[in-house]
């Protein structure tokens, strides 16, 4: 399971022109299901999202998480991520999880997350979305969590 966090001052997700999730400062994490992923594996990559440091403290050092500053924490589903880039012109997405499990386990994860944390906005599963953000610093990390 991947997912590519981004430390952001907002961001906001639209499906045909509704506003279906939207945070203030936070992380955005754009989230993709591989093959072979499951639930132990969604519960490492959340615990990690949840206790990642990338805020700074009085020093201007990373060494706060999303919840020790109470931000927002908006996740959406991207399958692209999954996509295996390293030939040809055109990506292949075989790693990809099928869309029932991808869809399974992004709801899962976003249960889990809600669960867990009060602050937690999301996409909207196989949606053409429009995401907008602005990242602050700029601050991106890509998360992956191995089988």
């Amino acid at each position: 399971m991947i997912g590519l966090l981004q430390r952001v001052s907002e961001a906001t997700v639209r499906v045909e022109g509704e506003v279906v999730g939207t945070i203030g400062q936070g992380l955005m994490v754009l989230i993709g299901v591989e093959r072979g992923d499951d639930e132990a594996i969604a519960d490492r990559l959340l615990q990690r999202l949840l206790g990642y440091r990338v805020f700074p403290d009085e020093e201007d050092r990373m060494n706060r998480s999303v919840t020790d500053i109470a931000g927002g924490l908006l996740l959406v589903p991207q399958f692209t991520l999954a996509a295996d880039t390293r030939k040809g012109m055109r990506p292949s997405f075989t790693p990809a999880a099928d869309p029932t499990d991808g869809e399974r386990l992004f709801d899962y994860l976003l249960e889990q997350a809600r669960s867990r944390y009060s602050r937690v906005q999301s996409g909207r599963f196989g949606a053409d979305m429009k995401v907008s953000l602005t990242n602050d610093g700029p601050v991106t990390f890509w998360l992956q969590v191995p089988r």
